[in-house]
């Protein structure tokens, strides 16, 4: 049945596909949910929506105010489109070394962009992000690294779809840690039905989320852009008592995968879904080995957004030609 006429591209946001990933072992099969199907093209207009309406509730911020969120781009985006219709002006301070697609967008949705140094990471973004909201009138930082509302976004949209397409039969849990509210709204859905659900993180190496499982890990510089963390300090969401291991994926590896994605399944990806997939199909391949003892036979995972974004950055070329 086809659905009505939405009366916003605000209405549109959610109700993802759920796909499977036929490189996934028959007795296993691994979903994908394609973020990319929400009108800003990512897993993060839901958070923009989902925060903006929540904080207008609540009053942090006024029709007429501001917004100002330090991000990588694609929470940029999310809100921005949030912000057009719920009459709030957007701000973002984004590090100089993220895609110049997701700025150009942001901007092109009527948000001011401002870049920071690549050399101060997002701690660095963080920091202006609240002197710019301390020198404006009526206006916030939703920060979406330790905002719950992040979390509680996915656990209110993200997790019921995915148990509602598969019947609560729900194996693992296998998403990319950014600011982990995805994993985390989803891991404490499915905690909450059935305790033995596996979790996993998936960080690139390089990324220093394992330590919080008491990993050693080196930290790098690493290609692979939307998940990570160099400090995970500043990413207050992620809770490491809901997660059952942090899996470290190679950019080469994620970089493989993302081509695979895009000439065997048709997937137009990015790097955060190839790191994604690789760790998803490693953990259905050990609960059919009876490795991972898991409630149920399935693994769900989270494609965020799409390879477009990163054409730029030479993402379908050689892996020494894809840039950071």
């Amino acid at each position: 049945m086809i659905d009505p006429p939405a009366g916003s591209v605000l209405d549109t946001v959610g109700r993802t596909p759920l796909v499977s990933v036929q490189a996934a072992p028959d007795a296993v099969p691994v979903y994908a949910k394609l973020e990319s199907f929400n009108p800003g093209a990512s897993v993060k207009d839901r958070i923009g929506r989902y925060m903006l309406e929540r904080m207008l509730e609540r009053g942090d911020v006024s029709p007429g105010g501001t917004v100002v969120e330090p991000t990588a781009g694609n929470t940029g985006i999310g809100i921005a489109v949030a912000a057009g219709q719920l009459d709030i002006e957007a701000v973002f301070v984004v590090p100089e070394r993220f895609s110049v697609e997701k700025q150009q967008l942001m901007a092109a949705l009527g948000a001011e962009v401002i870049n920071t140094p690549t050399s101060e990471g997002m701690g660095g973004a963080i920091e202006r992000a609240h002197e710019l909201a301390e020198e404006l009138d009526d206006a916030v930082v939703p920060q979406q690294f330790s905002n719950p509302l992040n979390t509680e976004a996915h656990y209110e949209t993200t997790a019921p779809e995915v148990y509602e397409a598969l019947d609560g039969e729900v194996g693992a849990v296998v998403a990319g840690c950014g600011t982990a509210g995805t994993l985390m709204g989803l891991a404490r859905y499915a905690r909450e039905r059935d305790p033995d659900t596996y979790v996993c993180a998936v960080e690139p190496e390089g990324s220093l989320y394992a330590t919080t499982k008491g990993v050693e890990s080196e930290e790098a510089e690493y290609k692979t852009e939307g998940i990570g963390t160099h400090d995970p300090t500043t990413n207050e969401l992620f809770e490491p008592e809901l997660v059952d291991e942090v899996l470290q994926i190679s950019d080469r590896d994620a970089h493989d995968e993302l081509k695979r994605l895009a000439r065997e399944e048709g997937h137009l990806v990015a790097s955060s879904s190839g790191a994604a997939s690789v760790a998803a199909l490693g953990v259905a391949e050990r609960i059919e080995a009876d490795e991972i003892d898991a409630p149920h036979d399935s693994v769900v995972t989270v494609f965020p957004d799409s390879s477009e974004r990163y054409l730029s950055k030479g993402i379908y070329r050689s892996f020494e030609a894809w840039e950071d």
